[in-house]
């Protein structure tokens, strides 16, 4: 098997990097990668001249640049539920804090240092009204966006005995068959927000949900409703909140994305983007995120990839050679690989074609070698964006 060059950015977790032995070569200073393992740093594709595939540790990819990726023919991964438990807990912590003031009480307790026990008894009973929260049970909890943090948070609601609506224009029914069956499910967003004690967003970021928090939106909602965003800082216009905050529309916002306007005001809690950031989940994530490359490098298969088709075959022992051939999503490439690979007597073991409307991926596999020739009179077609073979004949004993 040929040596994969593997460019690490970000910190990805060693049990991750653990499964990269063999025919890997891992550095964070590669130049010409085939693969990429990231977190939050910005990738541009374009930048790199051999690569195959990039695999985000997390669920957002908004920090790689995908048309460029899919018109060059290079699959995005995702680990989707990876972090789900993680950003789930940390919604209902944060969502506790802001309902019991905690974040307050526990600097007023910290404001006694130097007192005596008497002094701190005597200002506890006499200031702890001030902080007199409110119980969740009963609340109205709206949940936009329903995959995998979504349904568990929807879920939670639940657990807590607050009623619980949610809304996904595009839902998924993996996702949806896991929903708690008390859980309401709204025919659109503004049926959500109409009702929501707690609004907490989880929707993935692209351009035309940029600002999908905004003041006509924030206007619908219950006064005195509290925001939760845990899913993309973008989504929310800060300005927009923060005039809902000054005139008691929102009770209070709770973030996972602190930006510099909202950093004092005494309604904002914001953490670190702490989401995922767990022991369990950064494993989850890296482990997820390596075997998706390595069986993508080694066997062109796919799974959790935000810009390809899930495509999945094991090559059978009579196979020699793997031909990939990435197209855009046109009738009739099928049978056009399969004329030209006909034309030179190889004979194809089997053929899979997958498409997702934009892309098309075809995994041949050939009992013979593939001439170079061959390639390229099929690469040559218009709508085939890359080709690539893998050999499978030391496997083989060849």
């Amino acid at each position: 098997m040929p040596q994969y060059k593997i460019k690490v950015l970000n910190k990805i977790a060693p049990e991750g990097l653990d499964l990269l032995t063999g025919n890997y070569m891992v550095n964070a200073d590669i130049q010409d990668p085939a693969g990429i393992l990231v977190r939050s740093a910005e990738v541009d594709t374009d930048d790199f001249r051999s690569l195959l595939a990039v695999a985000r540790a997390g669920a957002g990819v908004n920090n790689i640049t995908i048309k460029k990726a899919t018109d060059k023919g290079i699959s995005v991964f995702n680990t989707p539920g990876a972090n789900a438990n993680a950003v789930t807990e940390l919604v209902f912590i944060m969502l506790g804090i802001s309902a019991r003031n905690i974040h307050l009480a526990i600097d007023f307790c910290r404001g006694l240092t130097g007192l005596d026990n008497d002094e701190v008894t005597a200002q506890v009973e006499s200031r702890k009204s001030e902080f007199r929260g409110f119980e969740l049970a009963g609340k109205t909890l709206g949940v936009l966006g329903l995959g995998k943090i979504g349904v568990l948070v929807a879920n939670g609601g639940i657990q807590r005995q607050m009623n619980v609506t949610g809304f996904d224009p595009f839902p998924a029914m993996e996702n949806i068959h896991q929903l708690r069956p008390d859980v309401s499910l709204a025919r659109g967003w503004r049926e959500v927000v109409s009702q929501a004690n707690v609004l907490s967003l989880h929707m993935p970021f692209n351009d035309k949900l940029h600002h999908f928090i905004n003041a006509d939106r924030l206007k619908r909602l219950p006064k005195g409703a509290i925001l939760v965003n845990y899913a993309r800082g973008p989504l929310v216009d800060d300005a927009a909140v923060l005039n809902a905050l000054d005139s008691d529309l929102l009770s209070s916002y709770i973030t996972d994305f602190p930006s510099s306007s909202m950093l004092r005001h005494p309604k904002v809690i914001s953490s670190p983007h702490l989401g995922a950031s767990t022991e369990e989940s950064e494993e989850m994530c890296a482990c997820m995120a390596v075997q998706e490359l390595k069986d993508y490098l080694e066997y062109g298969t796919i799974t959790n990839s935000v810009n390809f088709p899930t495509v999945e075959s094991i090559p059978s022992d009579s196979v020699h050679t793997r031909l990939i051939m990435i197209n855009r999503d046109v009738p009739g490439m099928i049978g056009f690989a399969s004329q030209k690979i006909g034309e030179h007597n190889i004979n194809i073991a089997s053929y899979l074609n997958e498409s997702n409307g934009v892309i098309g991926y075809n995994i041949i596999d050939l009992e013979s070698p593939i001439p170079d020739e061959v390639l390229e009179e099929i690469e040559s077609h218009k709508d085939v964006i890359r080709t690539r073979t893998i050999n499978f004949n030391d496997r083989n004993g060849d």
